[in-house]
């Protein structure tokens, strides 16, 4: 099969390239598509869109990839035929291989994370940079790792160092997004305002109230200890304006069942 440059595939649009620059994921003759399509899509999930594939075994264009892409076909679509590895690799300036068998190399050995923190680093500064994945049979052979400065080797359980290609590329983008600044976003109570001291106060008050009527502060000469640590408790908690509105309602709830009872 003759390398077509930028192979364009079509079939149907999803998502967006990403607009900062990451490293490329290379697979060496990957046998199925539906393989191919599942490491687009990690890849697109995690920021990265630059694909090169070497001699697939089902040819292409392939519509298993497509399907499996689920709407990564954007990285599909840009996706690079090569003939060989070293067609595959030009231009790149620096290239880890990930491989179940590192020691194998005398070449550098990375976990995933700092893997991507290297690559980071590189691409920060303007270099190019790859991972290269083997085929599902039999990963990337000593040849191929001989064409990289490195090797990613990821902690599986030794007595069962399965990963096909879609895992391991998920492993490695995910350390990727984290290395380049995606961090998870904050939940929505993490950044909601905390209620004002005035409303603080009202509330403990109102449960202070409700504790006076139950005959909780007993000791009568422990009640200003105890007082203390249950203030010291909810303003270490930093409620919430709309927590503490809650609050009052379950004292204020609980306050009237008694009553009625």
């Amino acid at each position: 099969m003759k390398p077509t440059g930028n192979a364009k595939i079509g079939g149907r649009r999803g998502g967006k390239p990403p607009q900062r620059p990451g490293p490329a994921m290379i697979l060496i003759e990957p046998q199925l598509g539906e393989n191919i399509g599942a490491v687009a899509r990690a890849m697109l999930n995690f920021g990265l869109a630059e694909m090169a594939i070497v001699n697939p075994r089902d040819g292409w264009p392939n519509e298993k990839a497509i399907a499996m892409a689920s709407g990564a076909t954007v990285v599909l679509d840009r996706a690079r035929l090569a003939a060989t590895t070293t067609q595959a690799l030009a231009g790149f300036n620096y290239v880890l291989a990930m491989t179940a068998r590192p020691r194998e190399s005398l070449l550098p050995v990375f976990d995933p994370r700092a893997a991507a923190a290297e690559t980071k680093e590189r691409i920060d500064r303007g270099e190019r940079c790859a991972v290269m994945l083997g085929a599902e049979r039999a990963g990337l052979s000593n040849e191929d790792v001989a064409c990289a400065d490195g090797v990613i080797s990821i902690p599986v359980n030794p007595a069962f160092a399965s990963l096909n290609i879609a895992q391991a590329a998920v492993v490695f983008a995910y350390e990727w997004a984290i290395a380049d600044g995606r961090a998870p976003a904050p939940a929505d109570l993490a950044v909601a305002p905390q209620a004002t001291k005035e409303q603080f106060e009202g509330f403990i008050g109102q449960l202070f109230d409700a504790l006076d009527a139950a005959r909780y502060f007993y000791p009568p000469e422990k009640r200003e200890t105890m007082q203390r640590k249950l203030r010291t408790a909810f303003a270490r908690a930093g409620l919430t304006e709309g927590e503490v509105r809650t609050l009052r309602g379950v004292v204020k709830a609980l306050g009237a069942k008694q009553a009625r009872d």
